[in-house]
């Protein structure tokens, strides 16, 4: 498995999505398990090869729901979330996943607050990686809070992990607080000290930077990265799935396995789910992306999509770009758009009509639709 499955491949790098697990956690997200089973199958048409399903010890029910997904036997590799005690590996094992993540607190804050010494750590990491192995193709361990980590207990957290025969491991800044310049260095420390292990990026979005330290990681050679649908998650949610796919085809010499034409249906069918609106002008998702206003953008844009759109629509199954009419457009782009309404307006025409539009768009606050901008056409006096 180690060498079949998480092999270091320095183009390729896994998408982990974990929307069932960390997106649940979020305060007032709470799926069912029909719910469960439809981003399961979504997340599976999008291409994602490994979901983190659940948390088993969180109860008979939580574990029911995972056996239900594993019984979907969709071609996906399942995981479990666990803590860093047999009690919990006991149970995910009866769930039917092929893999585990087993998470430990690395930082003297998160330990201090478990009650958790180095000793402990390093002693159960010791002896749960090779128990956890007899029971599951994938072992991954969680270096819980790495960031706030004192950097040669990481270090040495990373090296046993990979001696004791972990498949990956996981780098966590669980509270957000990485930056990408941060999270980039930390991967090439890491990376020669997990040898063979692969090492995988969890990032927190509190600072917002949650897709950006995602990318930095992947650029600077990681393996994996863990995200979920929407962002969601506990406070500030955690890296977009949608956000890293796209950016990731937008890397060189790394690919991900995504099928971006097919991530808008997932997205909104999350968004209804949570009762979480996707907003406006949320990147990749938002209805707003590309719709363009400005007179200098849409006339460049007329000419040529490239010159203010960094990707084509249908790169997320999007159909075209949108440039409607507002307060901040020019005659190129209103001239457009009466003609795709089948009028053909004159200089002179369009210079009344635009300043028309102008006057009523400070009044209404809108932009215009084609049928707006007929029947104002049609009532501005010559």
């Amino acid at each position: 498995m180690k060498d079949a499955q998480m092999k270091h491949d320095r183009c390729h790098v896994r998408i982990i999505d974990t929307t069932l697990r960390d997106g649940e956690q979020a305060p007032g997200i709470v799926f069912d398990r029909s719910t469960k089973m439809a981003i399961v199958h979504l997340l599976a048409e999008v291409g994602v090869a490994e979901l983190e399903v659940g948390t088993p010890a969180m109860g008979q029910k939580v574990r029911d729901d995972i056996r239900a997904i594993a019984g979907m036997d969709l071609g996906v590799l399942l995981t479990c979330w666990c803590r860093a005690l047999t009690r919990d590996i006991e149970l995910a094992a009866r769930c039917g996943t092929a893999g585990v993540h087993i998470s430990f607190p690395v930082s003297p804050i998160l330990m201090r607050a478990m009650d958790k010494p180095r000793e402990w750590v390093l002693a159960q990491l010791r002896a749960l990686v090779p128990w956890s192995l007899s029971r599951f193709q994938l072992v991954s361990v969680g270096a819980q809070d790495a960031f706030r980590a004192a950097p040669e207990f990481l270090q040495a957290f990373v090296a046993l992990a990979a001696s004791c025969g972990a498949h990956r491991v996981r780098i966590a800044d669980t509270v957000g607080l990485a930056r990408p310049l941060q999270t980039a260095a930390m991967v090439k420390a890491l990376t020669p000290v997990a040898g063979r292990t692969a090492l995988e990026f969890h990032g927190h979005n509190d600072l917002g930077m949650a897709t950006a330290n995602a990318i930095a990681a992947i650029e600077a050679g990681i393996q994996a990265v863990s995200v979920t649908v929407n962002g969601i998650g506990e406070r500030a949610g955690n890296a977009s799935l949608e956000q890293v796919a796209v950016a990731v085809g937008t890397l060189e010499n790394r690919t991900g396995a995504i099928d971006t034409r097919k991530l808008l249906p997932l997205c909104r069918y999350v968004s209804q789910a949570t009762k979480r609106a996707i907003p406006v002008d949320q990147p990749i998702t938002g209805e707003g992306v590309f719709r363009h206003e400005s007179g200098i953008h849409c006339a460049a844009l007329l000419n040529d999509p490239r010159t203010y759109q960094p990707f084509s629509p249908d790169v997320v199954g999007r159909e075209k770009m949108q440039l409607v009419v507002g307060r901040h457009s020019g005659s190129k782009v209103l001239q457009h758009v009466m003609a795709e309404a089948g009028l053909a307006l004159s200089n002179a025409e369009t210079k009344i009509l635009l300043e028309a539009v102008r006057c009523e768009a400070l009044r209404k606050g809108t932009v215009f639709s084609s049928a707006d901008l007929v029947q104002l056409h049609c009532n501005t006096p010559p």
